[in-house]
Order: structure tokens, then C-alpha cells, then sequence
């Protein structure tokens, strides 16, 4: 080998390793915001409500040394379960819609714009009004059930027409159109249930994280963590999925155990926010672009946590704002989440637009 050879490999080598360093630099710094956000956003749904809790108490509060019975009150039992929620689902949702824009290839794919979400809504209203009616009271685990049932529906009718269509843009229609016909059929049951199942169907319906309890929040947390393990072990397969099945198949991925893989995964995240707030829009996806432009990167290793972070702050962030703009009324977190979203979808297609012209 030249000497000219060997002097031009060692400069190449130096500078892969400083654009590595680079990109490892920028991915700490992008979470250390993320987490400083998510920080904020806590402290603030604490403190921040109908009932202001001073910043000091916070501590004592949660540390049960504070006797003040009306503030331990309203955060033990409605801002902490709350939050925690928030702060779940978002992420949950974040990587549900990431893992959906993987797996059909397409940048405004998740689970409330192909309507799994509604498909899951409306297998919780069918449980809850014509198969238990008025004798029995809907658990948390049966609800998270039906909305899983009924999540895999919705997407096994969306996969039957990807398989037929090429076009992301005709997939989303039908997507949505499917969505459609789960609200409507949603709410015609809802028309003739009892009143007490119209109040119990009141969050699936609307999209709110308000009410939890403690108990919800455990097991959100059980179902909500396992699904983040599973979609970060799944990296190495979605980076090569991201390159085409070809691709993957040539690196030894399983096409068809990785599709199988995700669409369970996907539906149980996307499940678990429904049959606990129901629909929450344009999180989904919105967020996993979010994280991708700020780590200038698509590697499903970094992506993975970011969208997490970033589905959770963003929730948090639109709970709060649902619940103290126009106080004491209370809007739905997808009311806030749709205004701030929805601008988002938008620009991602515009910037497709621009690419292909």
C-alpha cells in the first residue's frame, strides 16, 4: 500500500469518528433538553391548576411530611395519577406511531389517523354496553383487552388494503375513513346506553387522561414499559426494515416475525392509551418527525427514546394547557394535542411535496 493511500484512509477514518463524535455530542445534548422538558412539564402539572400548590410544598407533599390536607389532597389524588398518565401515554403513543410510519412506509401513518384507535374506542363501547350492559362494572384489565381486540381489527383491515393499494396518500384516507366508521358505529350505541355507561364511556370517547386512578396508572405503567422494551429491541430490524424488505431480508431479519412483531406491539401501545383516555390525535404522528429532526438522524437506536421523551412532554404539556386555559372548564388533551399536531402533518407533507417536485 502507498504511503498517499495509507495518509488518505486515516483521514477518512478521522473524520467518520468526528462526525460520530458530532452526532453522539448532539444526541446528549438533544436529551438533556428532552429531559429538562419533561422536568418542567412535571413540576408544572404539579403546581400549576385550579388550586395552586407553591413550588416548596412539592417535596413535602410527596415525601408525606406536608400536613396540609386539601393541597396532598389534589396532588396525591388527581395531579400525580394524572400526570403520570400523561407522561405514559405520550410516549406510548410516540413510539405506536413510529413504529406504524416503519412498518407502511409512510410519514403521517399512526394510530389515531389510521384509526386504530377508534377501532379499539369502539370494541370498548361494544363490551361495555352490549356484552356487560348495566350488570357488571368494566375493569381496567377487560377494557385494555377489548381495546386491544379491537385495535388488531382495525389493523388487520388496514393491512388488507395496503396490500392492495400502493399510494400512502389512498392508505391514510382509508384509514381514515375507517376511523369514521368506528365513531359513528361508537355512537350509536352510545345513543342507546344507560346513563351510567355513557358517563363511563365519556373519556374513551372524547380523549382525556382526566379521572385515572392509582390502579390505572400501575398498570399502564406494566404495559406501557413492556411495550417501550419490546420496541427497543426491535432497533436493529426497524433501521434495516427502514432500508426496504429486500434490505432486511439480506441482513437476516425475519420479514414476516418483524411485521408480526410490530403490529402487536404497535396495537398494544395504541391500545392502552385508548382504553384509558381514548383517541388522542395527531401524537402519533406528529412526534416521531419531532425527534428525528432534532437528532438529524433516523436511527431507530436514539429515535426510540426521543420519541418516548417527546410523546411524554408534549402530552404533559397539552394536558396542562386542556385543563387551566379556560379553568374550571376543562377541554380534551386531544382538543390541544390536535391544534399543535395538526400544523405539524402539514408541514411533513409539504416537505414531501417539495422533494418530489
Amino acid at each position: 500500500m502507498s504511503p498517499r493511500g495509507t495518509v488518505g484512509e486515516a483521514r477518512l477514518d478521522s473524520a467518520k469518528d468526528a462526525y460520530g463524535a458530532g452526532r453522539d455530542v448532539r444526541a446528549l445534548c438533544v436529551f438533556g433538553a428532552l429531559t429538562a422538558l419533561l422536568v418542567a412539564a412535571l413540576v408544572a402539572n404539579l403546581c400549576v391548576g385550579t388550586v395552586s400548590v407553591p413550588l416548596n410544598q412539592i417535596v413535602p407533599i410527596l415525601s408525606g411530611k406536608y400536613q396540609g390536607e386539601t393541597a396532598s389532597q389534589v396532588i396525591w389524588n388527581i395531579r400525580l395519577p394524572r400526570l403520570c398518565a400523561a407522561a405514559l401515554l405520550g410516549g406510548a403513543l410516540g413510539l405506536s406511531g413510529l413504529l406504524l410510519q416503519t412498518l407502511f412506509a409512510n410519514p403521517i401513518a399512526g394510530p389515531y389517523i389510521l384509526g386504530i384507535s377508534h377501532g379499539a374506542k369502539l370494541a370498548v363501547a361494544v363490551v361495555m354496553i352490549l356484552i356487560l350492559g348495566d350488570a357488571r362494572v368494566m375493569s381496567s384489565w377487560m377494557s385494555l383487552a377489548a381495546a386491544f381486540c379491537g385495535s388488531l381489527a382495525a389493523m388487520a383491515a388496514v393491512l388488507a388494503v395496503s396490500r392492495k393499494v400502493r399510494s400512502a396518500s389512498t392508505l391514510v384516507i382509508v384509514g381514515v375513513m375507517i376511523g369514521y366508521v368506528c365513531s359513528a358505529a361508537t355512537d350509536v350505541l352510545i345513543t342507546f346506553a344507560s346513563d351510567a355507561n355513557i358517563a363511563n364511556l365519556r373519556n374513551v370517547s372524547l380523549g382525556s387522561v382526566s379521572g385515572v386512578n392509582g390502579g390505572q396508572v400501575a398498570l399502564m405503567a406494566v404495559v406501557v414499559t413492556a411495550g417501550s422494551v419490546a420496541t427497543f429491541l426491535l432497533s436493529k430490524p426497524l433501521g434495516a426494515y427502514q432500508l426496504g424488505e429486500a434490505y432486511a431480508q439480506s441482513m437476516g431479519v425475519n420479514v414476516r416475525s418483524f411485521r408480526l412483531a410490530v403490529i402487536v406491539i404497535s396495537s398494544v401501545l395504541a391500545s392502552c392509551v385508548t382504553a384509558f383516555a381514548g383517541p388522542i390525535s395527531f401524537v402519533g404522528v406528529a412526534v416521531p418527525h419531532v425527534a428525528r429532526r432534532l437528532l438529524k438522524t433516523s436511527r431507530p437506536q436514539v429515535v426510540i427514546p426521543a420519541a418516548f421523551l417527546t410523546g411524554s412532554v408534549a402530552c404533559l404539556v397539552c394536558d396542562l394547557i386542556a385543563r387551566t386555559l379556560f379553568a374550571p372548564v376543562e377541554m380534551s388533551v386531544s382538543t390541544v394535542t390536535a391544534v399543535f399536531g395538526a400544523p405539524i402533518v402539514i408541514w411533513v407533507l409539504l416537505g414531501r411535496r417539495r422533494q418530489v417536485g
